[in-house]
């Protein structure tokens, strides 16, 4: 919600500099707090504007506002971005030659920069905290401050040293920030960062703009195909999966079928990933096939969609990560494929990660709450904003909204399972998984059920009347519901301790059945408006598109450093005939105005 104020020197700054003319939720009490000189913990969602609470303090109060960011491979588009508005930005970290980072380090000493971004890696350094002591420093930011967490999705070892910045720098506010945390995770960032006074401001995680949709595995790369050929063809987009080689072989696979698509994992070498990165940021309408490595601190507003292939560890992750999607408040999708060999894949993972039983026990609340949200009958966007302990009602957007799964009692079914797996459970030298448990399920005589003399078992043939896939399916949701767990590296199945309630007939078990999708007319029915543009005004929007584009290339920035699409829009809309109109638009504030203003103008004119 957009909430006016009364003229005040961050207003003003915002007025002048970004070209918006009042701030949107919490964005003025945050701003106000720190250029009050007030320590402050935010937590707003993707996109929902929190690089301006600490950008405009460092504005608004004397000296250079320091952020602190892991992001260095982005760094170079952050401070291009500052600079296209006029605010003097530089950064320092280990990719600068000697010359690029005395020249950064002397304009901060002379107080020729209104922000200085720095990696937690360059800051912890002693020349660098000795270069701080002889200036002057506004505010510091502590970006994407949840990698701080122990056990957090990001986690990173040198933001535990900032937590000194206070010991060093005690008269300078700090601000931390993140898209996403829970309660408890909130409350280490502000322990370990020595934040505990300060104060919390938490805006809501709704994101209404973009559609959740999560659907069982078939095929999983044709699924994408079709999702990205029917609905999001031209788009730009964010495909994560698990492994570096399925980020490979999707990538080709999508290029072979038409969608230009690039690779990005750790494996590749740095000149890739900073291409590859480049590219992405710079052109339209290319996709990304990346492991989680990808996507922090992305700046792209215009991701059309984020797919999933692989089931996340954490809801915060996958959170996080479809929010990248949208940042321009358009409609957009978050889609997850999602299957049974991801549910045993992660239970093994748990089982075998480093750190001790709590740590374990940990990862499998996270992986837990992450099962739930795919096998909910209610709205996913209700459970995903309970995670983060924010009430909602149903969204009408989502998947389950627009075509409601049914329940069926699956209790004698499930039944069937674990009698099977307690049957074999007492084999303990024997490794069996879910293919052997469903072929005796099935009443198979596969060479591993003879060699066993499993055909001998009360339970050989009791499910013929479920399929493969379906006793596939009840597999899974016993995985997630608790009543199977998975041990060893060959994912052998076996009891917990809620399975003797249903073995017993003293727990009732419920299981979700697959509805049909929603087709895609559905889909976008319930996402948020867009203004559609007259017939007269499209040809305008892309003459103007067709300018930035050029205008990017030639100075090697990214097209929405320029402007961003709704901005476009609404010039493509207003038509404005004069400099003085056209700075009245959002988004165009007074450098870009006198950079640019006469060109736009021009465009118009000929379009």
């Amino acid at each position: 919600m957009t909430v006016p104020h009364t003229d005040t020197p961050a207003l003003h700054t915002l007025r002048r500099v970004f070209g918006y003319d009042a701030f949107r939720g919490e964005q003025q009490q945050i701003i106000d707090h720190v250029v009050d000189g007030g320590d402050a913990l935010v937590l707003m969602p993707t996109g929902g504007g929190k690089s301006l609470c600490y950008q405009i303090p460092s504005l608004v109060r004397p000296g250079v506002g320091v952020v602190v960011s892991p992001l260095i491979a982005l760094m170079q588009d952050q401070v291009d971005a500052l600079r296209a508005l006029g605010v003097r930005a530089g950064f320092l970290n280990s990719t600068q030659h000697f010359e690029d980072r005395r020249l950064v380090e002397n304009e901060f000493l002379n107080d020729e920069l209104d922000l200085l971004y720095l990696a937690p890696e360059r800051l912890t350094v002693e020349s660098t905290q000795r270069l701080l002591d002889q200036g002057r420093i506004s505010v510091f930011a502590i970006d994407e401050a949840h990698c701080v967490a122990q056990w957090g999705h990001d986690f990173r070892p040198d933001y535990l040293g900032l937590s000194a910045l206070h010991e060093r720098w005690p008269t300078v506010p700090r601000i931390a920030l993140t898209a996403t945390a829970t309660e408890a995770t909130r409350a280490e960032i502000a322990t370990r960062l020595n934040l505990t006074e300060a104060r919390h401001f938490v805006a809501s995680f709704d994101r209404p703009n973009i559609q959740y949709r999560i659907v069982s595995k078939n095929k999983p790369e044709q699924q994408l195909l079709e999702l990205l050929t029917t609905e999001h063809r031209g788009d730009a987009g964010i495909v994560y999966c698990l492994s570096r080689a399925s980020t490979e072989r999707t990538a080709a696979f999508l290029s072979q079928n038409g969608i230009e698509a690039l690779p990005y994992h750790a494996g590749l070498d740095a000149r890739t990933r900073a291409a590859n990165q480049s590219r992405f940021l710079r052109e339209d309408g290319l996709v990304v096939v990346a492991t989680i490595a990808f996507g922090m601190g992305i700046d792209k507003p215009d991701v059309r969609f984020v797919a999933h292939l692989d089931l996340p560890k954490s809801v915060e992750g996958y959170y996080q990560e479809t929010g990248r999607a949208g940042r321009d408040g358009l409609p957009s999708t978050a889609w997850l494929a999602y299957g049974l060999a991801d549910v045993v894949q992660q239970r093994k993972m748990i089982a075998t990660s480093e750190g001790d039983d709590a740590h374990r026990r940990r990862l499998g609340t996270h992986l837990d709450a992450m099962l739930a949200l795919c096998e909910t009958v209610e709205c996913r966007r209700v459970q995903l904003l309970n995670y983060f302990d924010e009430q909602a009602t149903p969204c009408g957007n989502c998947d389950t909204c627009q075509s409601p799964p049914e329940s069926w009692d699956g209790t004698i079914a499930a039944q069937k399972v674990l009698s099977t797996v307690y049957r074999l459970d007492r084999e303990r030298r024997q490794k069996f998984g879910v293919g052997h448990v469903v072929d005796i399920l099935l009443g198979r005589t596969t060479a591993k059920v003879t060699q066993h003399r499993h055909e001998t078992l009360t339970v050989f043939g009791v499910g013929t009347d479920l399929s493969e896939p379906e006793w596939r399916t009840v597999v899974r949701q016993l995985l997630a519901q608790g009543l199977l767990t998975v041990e060893g590296d060959h994912g052998t199945l076996v009891l917990t301790e809620a399975s003797a309630e249903v073995l017993g007939r003293r727990r009732e078990v419920r299981l979700r059945t697959e509805p049909k999708r929603p087709t895609k007319s559905a889909s976008r029915s319930r996402s948020t408006p867009v203004v559609e543009l007259a017939p007269e005004a499209k040809p305008v929007f892309e003459r103007l598109r067709a300018w930035r584009g050029a205008t990017a290339k030639e100075q090697g920035v990214p097209a929405y450093v320029i402007f961003h699409d709704a901005t476009l829009r609404q010039i493509a809309t207003d038509a404005p005939a004069t400099l003085a109109q056209l700075g009245t638009v959002n988004g165009v504030g007074e450098n870009k105005l006198a950079k640019y203003g006469q060109q736009i103008l021009d465009t118009l004119a000929e379009a």
